[in-house]
């Protein structure tokens, strides 16, 4: 899965890297003048990266509810899934240092659930296990000056597995089969996020909305200028954020994950942020981004991450085979660029 480098729940910025891996933005119909009059949005710091709520229809009156509404949903799933707070529900699980079952919220084991399917579904190619191996390779709460050596990644790796934490959803526990074993989130939690935002304002009556988290969006209804929401996906591009591709949705999620952003050079050698949990070791493919359309953004989330590991041919089968609309910006030569989607991807696009 990707590391803390997107932005993990709580996580400072990381000095002289950009937050997003790969950003998906609203593009405002009503032109470069910004969002039309009558249209509240929202904006600000969360989560090691930004987030934005735009709301067409909400009066100076309803402002106050939504932005208690947001801003309530963000420090709920911040206080539980961080990482980088000490305090947090998940760093309590994680400093467990037991096999007995670890009481959690109701949030907390509904993620871990839905972590637990996307990993069986995609052979582990997803795994909110892989904590000790995004610090050993540099991109986590805990710095790392080298590559980790054969030894400590062997070491790492058995007490990583996505199939190792066994959930009781009705009792809401969770049980390591290893002491050891810490989990992290950041390839899901934003999307959650998103998720409980936009229903949360969908709940106070306000059917066109767009959330967005560090890049995973939802949207409902219609944009500011009417029609659609139209969304850029970013051109995988280290040196600045050009639209690639331009969607129009009226509903669901959409994730973007990419590894052409946050990376180390470590000894000359370039490392992404993707890490394989199946090797320990940052995903080496060719695919440099992957775009994910589904009802929810956590889900959404959670495939954009395995896209990566998976690489074109698993991760397009894979598409197929669950029925999953994905786009891929997969790298061509020395800098040419190629898409790859899946039949349902191409089919919502021509809707």
């Amino acid at each position: 899965m990707a590391s803390g480098g997107r932005g993990l729940p709580g996580a400072p910025p990381a000095r002289g890297t950009l937050l997003l891996a790969a950003a998906l933005a609203w593009i405002p119909a009503c032109g470069p003048a910004g969002p039309a009059s009558g249209t509240f949005v929202l904006e600000g710091a969360t989560m090691g990266t930004s987030y934005r709520v735009t709301v067409p229809g909400a009066g100076t009156a309803d402002e106050p509810r939504i932005g208690a509404a947001v801003r309530g949903e963000l420090e709920r799933v911040d206080s539980l899934m961080s990482t980088y707070r000490a305090d947090s529900e998940l760093s309590r699980f994680n400093r467990h240092g037991s096999t007995d079952p670890f009481p959690l919220s109701a949030e907390t084991i509904e993620v871990l659930a839905l972590a637990r399917s996307v990993g069986d579904l995609t052979g582990g190619a997803f795994d909110v296990t892989v904590g000790p191996l995004v610090d050993a390779w540099g991109f986590g709460s805990q710095a790392a000056a080298a590559k980790p050596s054969e030894e400590e990644l062997d070491l790492l790796r058995s007490a990583t597995g996505w199939t190792r934490v066994a959930l009781d959803e009705s009792g809401r526990t969770a049980a390591k089969a290893d002491p050891r074993i810490r989990c992290d989130l950041s390839g899901i939690a934003k999307g959650y996020a998103v998720d409980r935002i936009a229903d949360s304002i969908a709940g106070l009556g306000f059917a066109d909305h767009l959330v967005e988290i560090g890049g995973e969006v939802r949207a409902a209804g219609t944009g500011p200028g009417g029609g659609p929401w139209r969304l850029g996906i970013e051109r995988p591009d280290e040196t600045g954020q050009l639209v690639h591709r331009i969607m129009r949705i009226s509903r669901g999620g959409v994730a973007t994950s990419g590894d052409y952003r946050n990376f180390r050079v470590v000894d000359g050698e370039r490392f992404s942020h993707v890490l394989d949990p199946r090797t320990g070791r940052p995903a080496a493919g060719k695919v440099a981004s992957a775009t994910v359309l589904g009802p929810s953004a956590a889900r959404a989330d959670a495939f954009a991450t395995a896209m990566l590991v998976l690489g074109e041919s698993e991760g397009l089968a894979l598409a197929e085979r669950e029925g999953l609309a994905v786009l891929l910006i997969v790298r061509e030569g020395a800098a040419g660029l190629r898409e790859a989607s899946s039949s349902l991807f191409r089919a919502r696009m021509r809707r």
